[in-house]
């Protein structure tokens, strides 16, 4: 073998060296996800320790990420443990102040196999986009553990870390309307449907919640390609569903979320100027008693669309 080859061979088995530990971490099957949104973490276990089989493995829920649902799993145990949060967080309107901090399957998986562990957790909005949620790993075998449960410091590369926690980086979601606030009141997801050609009305949906001490009240609004804006209210009459205006505007109490969604209360975009069309985003305002006026902008779903893809439950 020349002195060349020698080279070459000993600089790949370095370069093989350094990049196998990094292919044997812990990881997340999706390593994305949309700030203030429901995640699905799958997390991919692709080794045991030193050749032992795993027989245990353990997710931390962190502070900021609430009702966590554990998979079960075929063949293992499922244990979850509950605690208060350290804040109270809002969820689907209502108040949450404790849940699954840490989730256990326990079973056994030899080391040359690989297998999935599935939960579903909500990320919160203490998180901001661009922002990385990491979920510490324990991974206990026949003779010992591996510790996915470094977490990088601001600035540090996670690659330079021997036992990094998987992470889940909050980006937000083409089309994803912008989120704003005014005041305690806090204005999420404005949205729209798209129109056929010619329509002349379209509906406006959102989420607030009064995040303060004091009441306050939505009274109005506009929107970019409409005469003016209605609030409108559906309601089941009987067996049929009536659609009435609703008049002096819409209180929202402290603590409270004021939700306008498809066959509830709603915007009404009237005399609109041209066709809604799927993707496009357009400016309006929101009108308070107290906060007064602030800016939104609604993105265009699709016809036929029932609301941001994390409420798509409702």
């Amino acid at each position: 073998m020349t002195s060349s080859s020698s080279a070459g061979a000993l600089v790949a088995a370095v370069l093989l060296a350094v990049s196998t530990p990094a292919l044997a971490h812990v990881t997340f099957e999706t390593a994305r996800a949309a700030p203030n949104a429901t995640y699905k973490g799958v997390l991919r276990i692709p080794h045991g320790c030193d050749g032992q089989p795993t027989l245990k493995v353990q997710v931390r829920i962190p502070e900021g990420v609430i009702d966590a649902r554990p998979m079960p799993k075929a063949g293992w145990t499922l244990e979850t443990a509950r605690a208060p949060y350290a804040k109270t967080y809002r969820l689907h309107g209502e108040p949450v102040s404790e849940g699954v901090t840490g989730i256990t399957w326990s079973g056994s998986l030899e080391d040359g196999h690989y297998d999935e562990f599935v939960f579903q957790a909500r990320i919160t909005d203490a998180f901001a986009a661009g922002s990385t949620v990491h979920f510490p790993v324990v991974q206990t075998c026949a003779n010992g553990t591996e510790e996915w449960t470094q977490i990088p410091a601001a600035g540090q590369d996670p690659h330079s870390l021997s036992h990094p926690a998987p992470g889940v980086t909050l980006v937000a979601a083409p089309g994803a309307s912008a989120s704003a606030t005014a005041g305690s009141l806090a204005i999420e997801q404005p949205w729209s449907r798209a129109t056929p050609p010619g329509a002349k009305v379209g509906g406006g949906y959102l989420r607030i919640t009064n995040k303060g001490q004091e009441p306050d009240r939505l009274v109005g609004g506009s929107f970019a390609l409409a005469g003016r804006v209605e609030m409108h209210e559906m309601s089941l009459d009987g067996t049929v569903m009536r659609m009435k205006p609703v008049q002096g505007g819409l209180a929202i109490e402290p603590g409270r979320t004021l939700e306008f969604k498809p066959g509830g209360y709603h915007l009404m975009f009237m005399d609109l100027k041209e066709p809604l069309r799927e993707g496009q985003t357009h400016k309006g305002t929101l009108v308070f008693e107290k906060a007064g006026t602030v800016e939104v902008e609604y993105a265009v779903r699709p016809m036929g669309a029932q609301g941001a893809a994390e409420h798509k439950h409702h």
